[in-house]
């Protein structure tokens, strides 16, 4: 029955006619959207016009059920900023679920002046669910073990353009506190001899590398991202283990017919760690962005390695559908990986355009894994 909530929420939007969807949207974005800086850019062409748009949030996923909750989407430029220069953007979401959890969330992207540095990064606080499977990749779906964590994120990292426009070098500072771990009493997680089970504290600097030519951070049409990390986390920094942890994070968007009509996005995600690494650093695959169609963490492993390809395809300025395909894998050591072990996955989707000026969508995905379906109802694509 679940599935009903955001289908109704889809079907009610098909059922206005097209000019009031466009003529109630846009009168509630502008309702929901501040402008604090609105009289000095009215009087100094020099500054851009702030934005700070409110929104009312609802999500779907299977780990964590239906959360309502507040979004609120920062959009700004800072002063000697021009037309070279993207739109920065800090996101905050604060979510209640209707299990009784919460989760405070934000991923950032802010560019100075002509593009010469820029500080990314993210912040959560969260208390949610999550599944536990076993360590490795085949481990079996009776295996599925439900358990509770609350967690602090902290992840600024500081770049500065070199060499090339859109390449920047720099690094930055990694905390990651797991705590108040709650299982099941002689479960499988807690009988494990797993590493940071029941609570984790990862401290480390990070080396990092990002290249970005996309046009736009949420919902490019064209263009390149690279995101490249590797921290280094110890116990003298404040940590409970030492081990090493590098990512790897490459999309790719691009318009086969020359039209932002269609549009087709690739992802190639990598994840290694090495050393004393604890279970919530390890690779998880599954999710609400790649591997849609198994849960979150449905196999975990020290090194992952997933891939996906989606085609978005407007329907009129308001609608669209997307259909995607990947395959991903985790394994115990790079030389382990096998194609036995890869595990393929497929799905199509429902987008509605909420913000035609930032070209931001509502998503409503289907995933099929190789067990089951799962469905995902978010804000934002998915990368």
């Amino acid at each position: 029955m679940k599935i009903l909530y955001p289908v109704v929420f889809i079907l009610g939007l098909l059922t206005l006619p097209m000019a009031a969807q466009a003529q109630k949207i846009d009168k509630l974005i502008e309702f929901l959207t501040f402008h604090p800086n609105k009289k000095a850019a009215e009087l100094d062409s020099s500054i851009y016009p702030m934005k700070v748009i409110f929104t009312p949030v609802a999500t779907y996923a299977p780990e964590t059920n239906i959360s309502i909750g507040l979004g609120m989407k920062g959009l700004f430029k800072m002063k000697g900023s021009g037309p070279e220069t993207r739109t920065s953007n800090i996101p905050l979401s604060a979510q209640y679920t209707i299990e009784n959890k919460y989760l405070f969330y934000s991923g950032f992207e802010v560019f100075f002046p002509q593009e010469r540095y820029m500080i990314t990064g993210n912040v959560s606080l969260q208390s949610f669910p999550s599944l536990y499977f076993g360590i490795g990749p085949d481990t079996p779906i009776e295996n599925e073990e439900k358990f509770e964590y609350k967690q602090i994120l902290i992840e600024p990292i500081f770049l500065k353009q070199v060499f090339i426009p859109h390449l920047f070098l720099g690094g930055g500072y990694r905390f990651n506190r797991i705590s108040k771990v709650e299982a099941v009493s002689e479960g499988l997680l807690v009988g494990s001899n797993q590493v940071g089970a029941l609570g984790s504290i990862s401290s480390g600097v990070e080396a990092a590398a990002v290249y970005d030519s996309r046009d736009n951070l949420l919902n490019a049409t064209e263009g390149m991202y690279i995101e490249f990390t590797h921290g280094l986390y110890r116990k003298f920094l404040g940590g409970t283990h030492d081990f090493e942890l590098t990512r790897l994070d490459l999309r790719y968007f691009l318009q086969p017919f020359k039209t932002t009509s269609s549009i087709v996005g690739l992802q190639l995600i990598t994840h290694s760690s090495h050393g004393d690494t604890p279970l919530h650093e390890l690779g998880r695959l599954g999710g609400s962005d790649i591997m849609r169609g198994y849960f979150e963490g449905r196999y975990t492993d020290r090194h992952l390695i997933a891939t996906q390809v989606e085609w978005r395809q407007k329907i009129n300025h308001r609608w669209g559908v997307v259909g995607f395909t990947g395959v991903g894998a985790v394994a115990p050591s790079v030389d382990k990986f096998s194609i036995a072990n890869a595990r393929p996955y497929a799905g199509f989707g429902i987008r509605f355009l909420v913000d035609r000026e930032e070209n931001l969508n509502i998503r409503l995905d289907f995933g099929f894994g190789q067990e089951k379906l799962n469905y995902y109802f978010k804000i934002a694509e998915s990368f």
